[in-house]
């Protein structure tokens, strides 16, 4: 919450204090509509992503294939199939945010539920949602490209020949951190409170971490940094490689995303107290 108070100089400036923490199990919340219809926004959400993104992965393989009469460099590339994933989850955010907060994503879940974003019973049901849309996603894409989709990996992640497993671990991590520290800072209430224009563009930065996360890793691991786009794809193609290699893409994700929501909570926000003493220092930089 927010309101105008003076500040130096005449200025006007906004006091803050936090929201309360998200109770951290909350058995009334199953008595609400809003949670079923955030939990089917969530799988929803999910399965349009993983239709999507592992449709253009598919065909980029599919156009590239010199022996089945593409050309070398043909289809979107790399660089295309990091703007759908990122563009995709910039356009879920967006359409899913003020009813489910637009998490698509477990790891993400994982961190705001550490944070006392969410509750357990939210958090638990969102994942499961998730999970479950993307195995419908990838199951939709199977379904409508069954000629090319086992021959061309079925959009599935696993470890890249030439890497070895901490490299791979240590790439979901540190991906998986820079999505989640996106996360909160974009969606920060005390930006919010200060900038009304944030939870406007929340979900580009969201969707631009994606993209750009994806750039760096797509060569080492596929890029998982979302445990649902990583299982939906291992359940339908259910090769004995993605499965080999599938517990780096629940590990490092989750890893990741504690490690950012403990840096901007503990870190970078420290306590709701010093918001408004560090908002006024800043405004007399």
């Amino acid at each position: 919450m927010a309101k105008d108070v003076g500040g130096p100089d005449g200025f006007q400036t906004r006091d803050y204090e936090d929201p309360p923490p998200t109770p951290f199990f909350d058995a009334e919340e199953l008595t609400k509509w809003s949670l079923y219809r955030a939990v089917i926004a969530e799988f929803v959400a999910t399965l349009l992503f993983l239709y999507v993104t592992v449709l253009t992965v598919i065909g980029y393989k599919i156009q590239s294939d010199t022996k089945a009469g593409g050309v070398d460099c043909g289809g979107v590339g790399i660089l295309g199939i990091a703007w759908a994933f990122g563009g995709m989850i910039f356009i879920l955010v967006y359409c899913t945010a003020g009813i489910s907060g637009g998490h698509i994503n477990p790891a993400v879940t994982f961190g705001l539920f550490l944070a006392r974003k969410v509750s357990l019973i939210r958090a638990v049901l969102y994942m499961v949602a998730q999970c479950l849309g993307a195995i419908c996603g990838v199951g939709f894409v199977k379904a409508f490209q069954s000629s090319h989709y086992v021959n061309y990996g079925g959009g599935a992640n696993f470890l890249a020949d030439g890497y070895n497993t901490g490299t791979g671990l240590a790439a979901e991590i540190i991906g998986t951190f820079v999505l989640v520290y996106t996360v909160f800072s974009a969606t920060d209430p005390k930006r919010n409170a200060r900038d009304s224009h944030v939870p406007v563009l929340a979900p580009l930065p969201i969707g631009f971490a994606v993209f750009m996360v994806h750039l760096a890793t797509i060569p080492i691991t596929g890029t998982g940094i979302n445990p649902a786009r990583s299982f939906g794809a291992a359940v339908i193609f259910n090769k004995s490689k993605p499965w080999d290699d599938h517990w780096i893409f629940w590990v490092g994700p989750f890893i990741g995303a504690a490690i950012a929501a403990f840096y901007h909570q503990f870190v970078l926000r420290a306590s709701g107290s010093k918001s408004l003493g560090s908002f006024r220092s800043a405004a007399n930089v």
